[in-house]
């Protein structure tokens, strides 16, 4: 099908050689949120580039499921600015965000239980095509939709599961199904809240080789949150800390095991 990496997941606009990687998709400008006068996030301000994979880590309460919170327009902040690929969206309602083309996986999935795999993923697919409110057409009349969300479903190991209802899959396969529910919308940048959580350490490893698979073909901007420093020392190409709610560093892996505040305030010890 045109627009599908290896038969498997829409492309969307990202094509190889289409973007340039030193552009910024998403700027972050001195952002600040409290909750009862509890400053959550402190004047943080950092800018991701085209393609980038990226870690947040930080303590627990450190902010980092409230600044994703903040970007996805679930909160607004009391000041700052955040721009996706220039254009300003706080104050967007988080569906027009997701139209722009910022996704999330959440830390609890957001799927719908009672429906089956499959039928989370094309609910989604006509969902974001805005064809929700086309009550006289069935569903399965629409062109296209059931095959590009096998496809989906095949690009993140849930085909053989597709007609099981999801509120009965295992954990880490409800894992899956959200990430197939963040990239039946066609991201340009996709959000995922510590997406290993809650798994064993052989489902966590299958789990990052999926995300690396996910990043690698479809040239998208990834950016995940992460307790585990295995994985985010493993496969991240730059790293964000948080504490409490401000940003004390970025860089590559390399650098961040050798900053001396991030070892001091979260990392413990020096990691070779």
């Amino acid at each position: 099908m045109e627009g599908y990496v290896n038969g498997s997941i829409p492309l969307g606009p990202f094509k190889r050689g289409s973007m340039d990687r030193d552009q910024p998709i998403l700027q972050v400008k001195d952002l600040s949120k409290a909750f009862n006068g509890n400053m959550v996030i402190h004047k943080v301000h950092f800018s991701i580039t085209e393609r980038e994979l990226s870690a947040i880590i930080g303590p627990n309460g450190a902010g980092k499921t409230t600044l994703f919170n903040l970007i996805t327009g679930y909160h607004l902040p009391d000041r700052g600015k955040i721009l996706f690929r220039g254009k300003e969206i706080v104050g967007m309602q988080p569906y027009d965000i997701v139209r722009l083309g910022i996704a999330r996986a959440f830390q609890r999935t957001n799927i719908f239980p009672r429906l089956t795999v499959l039928d989370n993923i094309v609910s989604t697919i006509i969902t974001s095509q805005r064809r929700n409110l086309d009550f006289f057409r069935p569903v399965s009349g629409r062109r296209g939709v059931h095959e590009k969300a096998l496809e989906i479903l095949e690009s993140v190991g849930l085909a053989d599961l597709a007609h099981q209802q999801s509120g009965m899959l295992a954990h880490g396969n409800q894992k899956r199904l959200d990430i197939a529910v963040a990239l039946a919308l066609e991201p340009k940048l996709l959000l995922l809240d510590e997406p290993t959580a809650g798994m064993s350490p052989e489902e966590r490893w299958r789990i990052v080789k999926l995300i690396q698979r996910l990043w690698d073909q479809l040239k998208i901007t990834m950016v995940f949150i992460e307790h585990d420093m295995d994985i985010v020392f493993g496969i991240s190409q730059k790293i964000r800390v948080l504490c409490y709610g401000s940003l004390i560093a970025e860089g590559s892996p390399e650098e961040i095991s050798k900053n001396e505040r991030v070892i001091e305030a979260y990392l413990g010890e020096e990691i070779s």
